[in-house]
């Protein structure tokens, strides 16, 4: 019976393969916090993403805390490759050699990362690392998932007060579209009451050219730090998201205030573009209603 021996599975998952690379191959450190049972990464020779860098890998396998010292013996950027080969480690309590190689390919929708072990035991009856296999899928799974999570952020100076500002977003939202009427047609109120934890607001706007509905509760209200939170739970942004959050904090300044807008989603696939153009959409309607404000 030989003592030399191969595994390999498919996870079919969300990211694109270069998204899903990229995570393995030059932010290979990212993945202790991504992954539960990956407690740290660390380099100790050469660049991450480059051939010939030994990695320290500190990760939890069938219940035990083990270490696995590798090199990155190969990368192969067009077909979203590498490989790793254990130098030193728990493994090599078992296997007088090791090497794992994870190839991603790009699909329809998403990509199958293609992972095979390569191992040669010191004994016959040592047994096949399916388990360290499962981990890898669980370990795929966790990183896809943490791809498909997306936050935007931006600050847009006005020189309107911060309490005045909060105002329309809070109690005054169907104000929003007279003072904004190219991008954003209508505001109604669906159930509750203008301000109120709770309350359904429907918006009719403009994006990218295209007239979009989104049907939202208010989900968060703080009047001190002039804070509103918007829960999207349906209409056209949650056919590409699984789930989408809007938050718009002012803070006042010597002269005006600063609208911070934070943009908080899941996407449904990997090739999902982040929604950059609807946080432009929302510096336009801050700068309209900044200017409609300065009239008043």
């Amino acid at each position: 019976m030989s003592d030399y021996g191969k595994l390999e599975t498919d996870v079919h998952i969300n990211a694109t393969a270069e998204q899903f690379h990229e995570i393995f191959c030059s932010r290979t450190h990212h993945i202790a916090n991504v992954a539960d049972k990956i407690k740290g990464v660390e380099i100790h020779e050469g660049d991450w993403g480059k051939v010939g860098s030994v990695i320290v890998w500190n990760y939890v396998h069938d219940g035990k805390h083990c270490v696995a010292k590798e090199e990155v013996e190969a990368i192969d950027p067009d077909k979203n490759l590498i490989t790793f080969k254990v130098l030193e480690g728990d493994l090599m309590e078992d296997f007088n050699s090791f090497k794992a190689t994870i190839q991603v390919s790009p699909k329809d929708k998403g990509s199958v990362v293609h992972w095979t072990f390569e191992y040669e035991k010191k004994h016959g009856h040592v047994p096949d690392p399916h388990s360290l296999l499962e981990l890898a899928i669980e370990m795929s799974q966790e990183i896809d998932d943490h791809l498909a999570q997306g936050k935007l952020e931006t600050d847009v100076h006005i020189n309107a007060t911060a309490k005045h500002f909060h105002e329309i977003f809070c109690s005054r939202t169907h104000h929003i579209a007279n003072i904004s009427s190219e991008k954003i047609k209508s505001v109604d109120i669906h159930d509750g009451e203008w301000g109120t934890v709770g309350s359904i607001i429907f918006w009719n706007y403009v994006h990218d050219g295209k007239h979009c509905v989104a049907k939202e509760v208010v989900e968060a209200i703080d009047p001190d730090k002039n804070l509103i939170t918007f829960r999207v739970l349906e209409g056209d942004l949650l056919e590409d998201y699984k789930s989408f959050k809007i938050t718009i904090e002012v803070s006042p300044q010597e002269k005006g205030s600063v609208v911070h807008w934070i943009f908080e989603y899941e996407k449904k696939y990997g090739h999902i573009t982040d929604p950059h153009t609807l946080l432009e959409l929302a510096i336009e309607v801050s700068n309209d209603i900044d200017a409609h404000l300065a009239q008043a």
